[in-house]
């Protein structure tokens, strides 16, 4: 049964649903221009986007591609400053980027030169190009990031490297990289004297991945490792 005071209450609620809506009735009155205004910019937004993708982005991916065909038949080959720089007649990886900027190629070729700048000795722009590169793939990816570790070695900042090195190993563990970049990043550590880290690395090896290739063999780096910590 219904109290008059619970039918008071409803009635309140009521009148400030209905005030609520009065307001917000006003507030579009007044403001119907400013409302139209914004909802056709966005809808010109959407549809700028999608135009972009389609009539701009996706035509200069499939020209990148083709374009880039021949870069990547040089890297495979190793002929390095073809690869990076073109042949003349066909383009570099250096030129995809700067050329076909904002597509998936230019990313790839990111890590393509940073491999072939680290092949050729030149550390810092390597790490440059291979730190612009992104990859959802955790193989790829994790190879960059070990490129990087790698690079940052030969500068001789190898705690720096170990960090990467440990980057490459946690993304997405699995038998084949992970214990290779753990062991890098082990090695690392004792460049830089971090003994007992390189210990700790080693041990992460041997107890997760026994089986692998670093694991069999990884006992006597562990040895080693405790005893220059213990010094």
């Amino acid at each position: 049964m219904v109290t008059k005071k619970g039918t008071e209450k409803a009635e309140e609620r009521l009148e400030v649903v209905e005030e609520a809506l009065s307001k917000s009735e006003q507030f579009i009155e007044r403001n119907q221009k400013i409302i139209t205004i914004v909802v056709a910019v966005l809808a010109l937004l959407v549809i700028g986007y999608f135009g972009i993708i389609r009539y701009y982005i996706e035509p200069r991916e499939k020209e990148a591609q083709i374009q880039m065909f021949q870069a990547e038949t040089y890297f495979e080959s190793d002929s390095l400053n073809k690869a990076l720089y073109g042949d003349g007649n066909n383009l570099g990886f250096l030129d995809i980027i700067s050329d076909y900027s904002m597509t998936k190629s230019a990313n790839l070729a990111h890590y393509y030169a940073g491999i072939c700048l680290l092949r050729q000795g030149d550390f810092n722009e390597a790490i440059s190009h291979l730190k612009k590169f992104k990859s959802k793939d955790f193989v790829v990816g994790s190879m960059a990031k070990g490129a990087i570790g790698d690079a940052y070695v030969e500068l001789n900042q190898a705690e720096k490297a170990a960090g990467y090195y440990l980057d490459a190993a946690n993304r997405k563990k699995n038998e084949l990289t992970t214990p290779m970049f753990l062991f890098k990043a082990g090695r690392a550590y004792e460049l830089s004297g971090k003994f007992q880290n390189a210990a700790d690395v080693y041990e992460m090896i041997r107890s997760q991945y026994p089986s692998s290739n670093e694991g069999r063999t990884i006992e006597k780096y562990i040895s080693r490792a405790k005893a220059l910590a213990g010094r």
